[in-house]
Parts: C-alpha cells; structure tokens; sequence
C-alpha cells in the first residue's frame, strides 16, 4: 500500500503593511478609543468639566482684578484657556498609552494580523479627536458668558486647525512619557510637572506686561505664549500670521526631538 502524503502549499505572509492597511488599522483603533465613551462617560466628562471649571473661575475670580471687567478678562483669556486645556489633555495620551501597555492591551493587539505602527496612532488621533470636543466646549460656554468671536467660522476653523497641529506634535511628548513611567501615578506626576510651569509662564492668563522684567524675556519666547496669541488673533482679530508661524515652528521641533525618541521607546517597550 502506498501512502500519500499531501503537504499544504506554503503561505506568504507579507513582511510589511501597505499603507491604505495602515490607515485602515489606525483609524479602526482610533475608533476603539472613541467609543470607549460610550461605555465609560467618565472619559469624556474629565474633558469637559476642567474646561467648565477653568473657564468660570479664571473669569470670575481673577477677571475683575486682572482686567478690571469680567468680559474683558473672557475676551483675553478664553483663547489662553484653550491653549491650556489642549496642553493639559494631551496628559490623557500619556496616560490611556501607558494603561494600555501595562495591563497587556498592546500585547494581544500585537499577536493581530494588523501594522505594528497602528495603536500608537490609534490613541494619538483619538484623543485628538476629543479635543475637539473640548474647544466646541470651551468656545460655546465662553459665548454663553460674554466671548464674542469677530473673525467669523473661518478664524474658528483656523484656531481649531493650529490647536489641534501642536497638539499632534505634543502628543509625541505625551508617548514618551507614557512609555517610560512604571505606572499611571507617575505619568500624571511627570506631566503636571512639565505643563504647569510651561503654562503659567506665560500670556495666555495675563498681558506680557504685568509680569517681572527677568520673567517676561521668557514668556517672549514660551510656545504656548505665541499659540495663545495666534488665538486670539484668529478669534477675535489682531496679529495671526507671526505667532501661528512661530508656534509652527515650536511644533515642528517637537516633533524632531520627540518623535524619534518616542518611537524608539515604543519599539523596545513592545
């Protein structure tokens, strides 16, 4: 008797994604982040009340000392609020990154047919995605208060566009840290440590002017200084065209620094 052996033809697993795959794998875990919300509202309300708080009690309790009036306080600082807030969510990444890492969510996406670039990118464009839901907040309570914007739904598209490029490029930061903290106590330590100093030294709550003369040759240069102002231009007129540069520039090179970085970190760490 003559036994036959039959061998399955062999299968050829391409060694890289094509990009369309890519874009398709990271916007189905982009999704996956965003629909958390539904699950979890608690995600989506620590967007929204910050927002809320900040908002009512810089312009209520430090409005009439600063500026005299509580409108004309809104109509400076509401644009450095936002600046702010994008900053201070860019905290979310760092963390929702790490928490995945650590509790094995990365290791079961990985054992998936799917890019090895895709759940960094997933979690970066999601959380950006909330924060245009912060800015909708932020602008729609302002304008309830007393905020008027003079440059029509084109300046709001332009603020909302600049805002959501640097914090793309924050967001790099934001992985660095998220993969190097041992756990989420730390990363919320490592980030409120780094964005408090950076935000408060600088205009986005009080004019240039008011501050000490040694303090203001750094706010001059402070990235959230420049975007706070191309804000305000944008909203609500005035300079745009150098600060929006400039904080273009600033985004830019936290990419360049950052990013390599943090690829290089995400690619040991899984």
């Amino acid at each position: 008797m003559t036994t036959i052996t039959q061998t399955a033809p062999a299968v050829v697993v391409s060694p890289r994604v094509s990009p369309a795959a890519t874009l398709r794998h990271t916007m189905t875990l982009a999704w996956r982040s965003l629909v958390q919300v539904k699950h979890n509202p608690m995600e989506l309300i620590d967007l929204s009340i910050q927002p809320i708080m900040f908002l009512l009690l810089f312009t209520y309790v430090f409005g009439g000392a600063i500026a005299g009036s509580t409108g004309d306080y809104l109509q400076f600082a509401l644009p450095g609020l936002v600046a702010q807030n994008m900053l201070f969510a860019s905290m979310t990444t760092a963390v929702g990154l790490n928490t995945d890492i650590t509790k094995g969510v990365f290791d079961r996406l990985r054992s998936l047919p799917i890019a090895r670039s895709a759940p960094l990118a997933g979690r970066i464009v999601a959380d950006n995605l909330k924060q245009v839901w912060a800015f909708a907040l932020f602008l729609g309570l302002g304008m309830v208060l007393g905020f008027r914007v003079h440059m029509g739904v084109a300046g709001v598209l332009g603020a909302l566009a600049l805002l959501v490029t640097f914090a793309l490029a924050m967001s790099w930061v934001a992985v660095l840290v998220g993969l190097k903290a041992a756990d989420q106590e730390k990363v919320q330590v490592l980030m409120f440590s780094l964005m408090m100093p950076i935000t408060f030294t600088s205009n986005a709550f009080v004019p240039t002017k008011t501050l000490p003369t040694w303090l203001q040759k750094w706010v001059e240069v402070n990235p959230v200084s420049h975007l706070a102002d191309a804000v305000r231009g944008l909203l609500g007129g005035g300079p745009v065209a150098s600060h929006a540069i400039i904080s273009l520039l600033w985004a830019a090179g936290l990419v360049l620094v950052f990013a390599p970085f943090s690829i290089r970190a995400f690619r040991n760490r899984i």
